[in-house]
């Protein structure tokens, strides 16, 4: 039967109209001014929330309800509660008070916390985030959360989002009284976020020891064909896939999720989802659950969703594209190019502030997307390098060099036009060709940040990217809420900040060897690793950015430094395990039954005395070679792994992690790789690059 797409869209979740259906009007109001940070939640309130958020999941087959929140884990985390509570004899009833909807308790000192919490600190507390709808899945009314200590530190990905909002959201507000629109009471950040995956046959994956462990294959010779073709991208979408993508959106729908563009991406088995945009802070829950759903619907047709940056060498890894803009209450996108003077100039400071922004704070973009399975895949050729940096478009470089020089701006086909803030030229949205190599990219009326991982909780880059550009919005208000000649002021404003940060702005290829040395020249951060970037997290600049935006304190700073570079350290050191016991149970054993198979039939050969034995003797030679070759570098990856655990300190273990053991696995790999293209088919137990990436078929 047909799905009725209008009917079923966000059937589970207590949305805007299920709570303007189910809480009588001053309820709801109050409700509307809590999300709005317009007043406190009051008791009464709570309290009525709760009883009809209470009687609609139990309409909806819940029977427990959970406040669902993030830690610093990178995965979100639930603690279910069932609704039944006694009455006396052997009667129960169904309960849900306001305390329940509103706060939370769980274990803090069992989640990272980066010294935060010590383990007789036990107490973490969630508290209700009435900006994002909870919704009803599996049997539990689940709750949207933040998640804090007992002093009211950040334990999660969450609370510095919302602190953020809060930032970008005043801080806009002040320019935009400054160009005479006081009628704007909320200024949100709009966030869409595009999920790149691989599917793969279930059969194969459990057959994987490092993709059940690490999410990314650790050995694998290259495929006889992979994505040379480019046939795979935007191609026919086989049966199974699509069965699989019919159901994924179905259920996203019932989540409330927008769910809209689906397609094969580059690599073989790899596919994309692109919802619309939505607030920053629901865009980031949706996200979560899209991949956990992704990963529960891929079981459920005997597939699995793989979301790990770069599952397979030498085809392309998944990204994340962070789309994002700025929205007044009154629909207006700030980042959208102006057509009259006032717009024209406005538009053009909201522009200046990010790129200010992403070239001073160029350390915190890179650090918001840094993990060890990015590193794998950022400065690949289907990936953005680690040097961040903007494009505009031809139309819009063109116009800012002329404002930044104070020369006529020759629009093509138009004539000369004068550029100043108080005659400027309707600014179109830019027609030239995008380009896919940026890093951060402006298309038409938002920006795309290119770098985020698929993997990777969008909360991290977005609170970054708020709060870096409410910053500079803070700067230039400031600076304008004092000048005596506003529009004169405004147009030194923006000469002076293009000028000085337009080495940030890069047209080219960013994949060319030429862009990094250009960004050399151009004093820009080659971050390239995760331990190249994260021990500047707490630098004084980046510490009295998030203090002045009171989006985090020192403290959480450094322990979310802490928790980054442990898990990174954590990741790595698990893959060398993983390589080493894949190589001992595995591939040692293949290597060995293939030698002796090998000599087996050469001695039959020579037994008979007039056969030819070239093959076998030349054979048995390179393999010699090669799995001594094998079994020195698999010692050094032996000896090295034990010597992890001697390291002191997370950052000592992730150096290490990134100069020794990450180097040792993948000389190991080298030769095992070699290997497997000489070894038969029949001896190696595990499925190769061929059997994975075409695992499915129809």
């Amino acid at each position: 039967m047909a799905v009725r797409v209008p009917e079923i869209f966000g059937e589970m979740v207590f949305s805007d109209k299920v709570m303007k259906e189910r809480l009588d009007k001053e309820t709801y109001l109050a409700v509307c001014r809590v999300r709005d940070g317009k007043e406190t939640l009051s008791a009464a309130t709570a309290e009525k929330v709760a009883n009809a958020m209470k009687d609609w999941a139990i309409e909806k087959g819940a029977t427990h309800f959970t406040h669902w929140f993030q830690p610093m884990t990178g995965i979100t985390a639930e603690k279910h509660d069932g609704f039944i509570s006694p009455v006396g004899g052997d009667r129960v009833i169904m309960d849900f008070s306001f305390k329940s909807l509103v706060k939370g308790e769980s274990d803090a000192s069992s989640l990272p916390s980066g010294g935060l919490r010590s383990t007789f600190e036990a107490r973490g507390y969630t508290a209700w985030d009435p900006t994002s709808y909870a919704f009803v899945k599996d049997g539990s009314l689940y709750i949207p959360t933040a998640f804090c200590s007992y002093g009211g530190e950040a334990l999660d990905k969450k609370t510095p989002l919302l602190r953020s909002s809060d930032a970008i959201n005043r801080e806009s507000l002040r320019i935009l009284k400054l160009f005479g629109n006081k009628t704007a009471k909320k200024v949100t950040a709009m966030v869409g976020a595009e999920q790149e995956y691989f599917l793969i046959d279930k059969s194969v994956y459990e057959k994987r020891l490092d993709l059940i462990h690490c999410g990314r294959t650790l050995f694998g010779a290259r495929p006889s064909k992979g994505q040379e073709l480019d046939d795979h991208y935007y191609g026919a979408i086989k049966t199974a896939v699509s069965d699989y993508m019919k159901d994924l959106d179905e259920e996203l729908w019932r989540l409330g999720v927008l769910a809209k563009t689906k397609h094969n991406e580059a690599a073989p088995a790899q596919h994309e989802l692109a919802p619309i945009f939505t607030s920053a802070n629901l865009a980031t829950d949706q996200n979560q659950l899209t991949m956990e759903i992704m990963q529960n619907v891929a079981n459920r047709h005997g597939l699995v969703c793989l979301l790990s940056e770069k599952p397979f060498e030498k085809v392309n890894g998944s990204g994340k594209h962070i789309n994002w803009s700025l929205m007044t209450d009154e629909g207006e996108n700030l980042l959208e190019p102006g057509k009259t003077p006032t717009t024209n100039a406005q538009f053009l400071l909201f522009l200046t502030a990010v790129i200010k922004g992403v070239d001073e704070y160029a350390d915190m973009l890179r650090i918001s997307v840094a993990s060890a399975g990015n590193d794998h895949r950022l400065g690949e050729k289907e990936a953005p390098p680690a040097i961040i940096s903007i494009y505009l478009g031809e139309e819009l470089d063109g116009v800012l060099s002329a404002i930044e020089e104070g020369a006529p701006y020759n629009k093509k086909e138009k004539g000369d036009l004068k550029v100043g803030v108080s005659a400027l030229p309707p600014i179109p949205v830019d027609s030239t060709d995008r380009n896919r190599t940026s890093p951060f990219a402006f298309t038409g009326n938002k920006f795309e940040f290119r770098m985020v991982g698929s993997s990777s909780n969008i909360a991290c880059p977005v609170f970054v990217l708020n709060t870096i550009v409410a910053d500079e919005l803070s700067g230039f208000a400031d600076r304008l809420e004092k000048a005596k000649d506003f529009n004169s002021e405004l147009s030194l404003l923006i000469k002076e900040t293009l000028k000085n940060h337009k080495r940030v702005i890069y047209s080219g290829n960013s994949y060319s060897d030429e862009w990094k040395k250009e960004a050399k020249k151009r004093g820009l951060l080659n971050l390239e690793t995760t331990v190249d970037a994260l021990p500047l997290y707490d630098s004084e600049k980046n510490v009295s950015m998030f203090e002045r935006q009171k989006v985090l304190s020192k403290s959480e700073i450094i322990s979310r430094k802490e928790i980054l570079l442990e898990n990174y350290a954590n990741i790595v050191h698990i893959e060398a395990l993983t390589a080493i016991d894949i190589a001992n149970r595995e591939i040692t054993p293949a290597v060995i039954g293939y030698q002796n198979f090998v000599l087996t039939e050469l001695e039959k050969k020579k037994a008979h005395g007039d056969l030819p034995t070239r093959l076998e003797e030349e054979l048995l030679k390179k393999l010699a070679c090669l799995s001594s070759d094998y079994s020195k570098k698999l010692d050094v990856l032996n000896k090295d792994a034990e010597g992890f655990n001697r390291k002191i300190g997370n950052l000592e273990k992730s150096v290490y992690c990134k100069e020794v053991l990450l180097k040792d696995m993948k000389e190991v790999r080298a030769v095992a790789d070699e290997m497997e293209l000489i070894i038969g088919k029949t001896f190696i137990t595990f499925p190769n690059y061929e059997d994975i990436l075409y695992s499915v078929k129809y």
